[in-house]
């Protein structure tokens, strides 16, 4: 699975974003789904995460109410819908994919995407 990012950009606190992560190959819809971030001298993140049929999520304490996973499996696309973005929330974001549920875990991530960056002035 090859995955690619993007919808990343500038935006002012309490403003939105729409990440997307395209896949290839046809097997897209039997791997769960994550999106991880990376602010700038910290460590990788877990955000979100999706089963392989949509019906179940994860998130983070910290975005929890804000930001919304969603996957469009006749697509092959995975969403990350950010709204009352915070400063904080700055990093570059990465979608994967997992063959193991919806993890929180990087380590069980098969597949990493390139990254797209997330900034947020306040």
């Amino acid at each position: 699975v090859q995955l690619q990012a993007c919808g990343g950009g500038l935006v002012q606190a309490g403003g939105s974003l729409r990440l997307s992560c395209a896949a290839s190959g046809r097997t897209f819809s039997r791997y769960g789904m994550g999106w991880f971030r990376q602010a700038a001298g910290k460590e990788r993140e877990f955000v979100a995460g999706i089963s392989w049929s949509g019906g179940r999520t994860n998130y983070a304490d910290s975005v929890k109410g804000r930001f919304t996973i969603s996957r469009d499996n006749a697509k092959n696309t995975v969403y990350l819908q950010m709204n009352s973005l915070k400063a904080e929330d700055t990093a570059v974001y990465y979608c994967a994919a997992t063959q193991w549920g919806y993890s929180g875990t990087p380590r069980e991530y098969d597949y990493w995407g390139q990254g797209t960056q997330v900034t947020v002035s306040s």
